[in-house]
């Protein structure tokens, strides 16, 4: 095979065959300045090409890991093409039946950049292919050096968020703007490390724009711990979300409890209500018209009063279930200590202002994260909050067009939950506002960022509106397809390596990146990191003492509905 005769290999242009035949006893050479296949096959996006065996054995003893990785999948080779450079990812390989000792691979073009005429090396690397290679075009090992000129920055704001694999010392570089400019998806299995990494990639553009305007949505309160410093924590403590900043579709899912038919009059008798009660503010005066929407004070007792004098101008052949059914769930929201944080009567008053500004972290005041801990919100009411929170923010994006833009970045974890495919969805109002966010969000200044475990579980469209995925070892082949059809076809290459990746890697490709590139996450200081390790159970097993005190603490906090 070391000759590759069966494949023309010691005709092939440039080819020296001498090279190909290297004594044993020979000097050490640079193993990157020798082919190690040829081209076989050209089509658009990519081509099929010849691997010696041989070869990539001796260039797994080289001391620069992107050669000692040649010829692996998910890996770069480089094809001579004229007098410049074509570069390529593996994709697939499979044994040559024809040829002894021989490999037929795959691959997908990343690239091009021109050689430089002393030194054989390659600059001015650009993403496409103007001139394709011919059959028979040498194949050799990328050098660090190639990946480096590969994935060395244009110019625009970056982030730097770890090593490009396999190599020692290049950095890896997102686009901010592009980044969130798109929207983005981080993606992978529990345990692999996910939570850091989003806290690595927040606290990267927090220290990048530390005047910038980000909201994370926390359903297990574990990023608290990640952003004491750097964030705004909001949580049922001090979240303090007036009700009367509910649309009419999240006052329907907060209020209604009835379903069919009964909910359509429910919903008609509740708009009725809710109408008067908004009219009867003093601020009503100032505007033109107000409907269910209009986000102005009201009283909860005045919706009481109207729904109880609607009910009294019944007549007797008419049920009053509707208004009944009302009025309980009414009675509940004020009563049950659970909804404080936002049916409290210290709610009342015009803070809309002041919520935003908090929220949004409008100035941020060198905090310019929120994290909204949902964890110990009422389970039936979760969505609605979120629901709320998320279209505050686009609907603030909208009215606030004729001004400075102030771009605001929409962090969503656990999003499987919110925006779920059509199998599962429930025509929550929460899907509907993200899955707009994610198609419109980007004209107004608004990015998205998805946070799951479970790709194959989004909404089918929602993961395609990312520009830039990001994603971590997955073990569901479900989970591997979904993620494979959402992404570009120059990245197939990588994508088969996705099941194999190790914790805190991941593929990342899309418009933040100028080429997919596989990266290994920088180590974060533990005063950064969530509170989502995994605990050492033989060593927690073994502690003794202290269990009267920690249980009493808990039980506290457990009556206390608070943390």
């Amino acid at each position: 095979m070391a000759d590759m005769s069966s494949h023309n290999f010691a005709t092939a242009q440039a080819a020296k065959p001498q090279d190909l035949a290297a004594s044993p006893s020979a000097p050490a050479v640079d193993q990157s300045v020798r082919p190690i296949g040829i081209v076989l096959e050209i089509n658009g996006a990519g081509s099929q090409v010849a691997i010696d065996l041989q070869r990539l054995t001796e260039c797994a003893k080289s001391s620069d890991p992107a050669v000692a990785l040649a010829g692996q999948v998910g890996n770069q080779i480089k094809i001579q093409v004229g007098d410049g450079w074509l570069l390529a990812t593996m994709r697939s390989q499979k044994k040559d039946a024809n040829t002894p000792g021989g490999v037929l691979a795959v691959v997908d073009f990343l690239g091009e950049g021109a050689e430089e005429r002393l030194t054989g090396k390659l600059h001015s690397f650009q993403r496409g292919v103007t001139r394709y290679p011919m059959p028979g075009a040498l194949v050799f090992p990328a050098t660090t050096a190639d990946l480096r000129q590969i994935y060395a920055s244009d110019g625009r704001n970056l982030i730097q968020i770890g090593k490009v694999f396999p190599t020692n010392d290049i950095r890896a570089g997102v686009y901010v703007d592009a980044l969130l400019g798109k929207h983005f998806a981080l993606l992978g299995s529990t345990g692999t490390g996910k939570s850091t990494a989003a806290a690595l990639i927040l606290h990267r553009i927090g220290e990048a724009a530390p005047q910038g305007h980000t909201i994370m949505i926390d359903p297990h309160g574990e990023y608290s711990a990640a952003f004491r410093e750097t964030g705004m924590i909001l949580d049922v403590s001090n979240l303090q979300m007036p009700y009367w900043l509910m649309n009419f579709e999240e006052h329907c899912e907060m209020i209604l409890t009835s379903s069919g038919p009964n909910r359509q009059e429910d919903a008609e008798i509740l708009a009725k209500c809710l109408q008067q009660a908004r009219m009867k503010s003093r601020m009503a005066e100032g505007f033109g018209k107000v409907t269910v929407d209009t986000p102005i004070p009201y009283l909860m007792n005045d919706l009481t009063t109207i729904l109880q004098n609607e009910m009294g101008k019944l007549d007797k052949s008419t049920t009053t279930a509707p208004y009944v059914r009302i009025r309980s769930k009414l009675d509940e929201l004020k009563g049950d200590p659970r909804y404080q944080f936002m049916f409290s009567g210290m709610l009342v008053g015009d803070t809309m202002a002041e919520f935003i500004a908090k929220i949004f972290r409008l100035p941020s005041r060198g905090r310019p994260i929120s994290i909204i801990d949902v964890s110990a919100v009422p389970s039936e009411v979760t969505s609605t909050v979120v629901a709320m929170l998320s279209r505050l923010v686009f609907d603030f994006a909208i009215w606030s067009r004729e001004d400075h833009m102030r771009p605001i970045l929409l962090v969503c974890e656990e999003a499987h939950r919110y925006v779920p495919n059509e199998k599962n969805a429930d025509g929550s109002s929460v899907g509907k506002i993200l899955s707009r966010i994610a198609k419109e969000g980007r004209k107004y200044g608004v990015s998205l960022g998805l946070i799951t475990q479970r790709p194959s579980d989004l909404a089918e469209g929602v993961l395609s509106q990312c520009g830039t995925i990001i994603s971590m070892r997955l073990n569901n082949e479900r989970d591997q397809a979904f993620v494979k059809a959402a992404m570009p076809e120059g990245a197939r290459g990588f994508l088969e390596s996705i099941p194999a990746l190790r914790n805190r890697e991941c593929i990342i490709c899309g418009e933040g990146v100028s080429v997919p590139m596989r990266v290994s996450f920088d180590d974060l200081e533990d005063f950064k990191r969530p509170a989502s390790a995994d605990p050492s159970f033989v060593e927690l097993w073994n502690e003794v003492g202290g269990e009267e005190e920690l249980i009493h603490r808990t039980v506290q906090r457990w009556r206390a509905n608070g943390r």
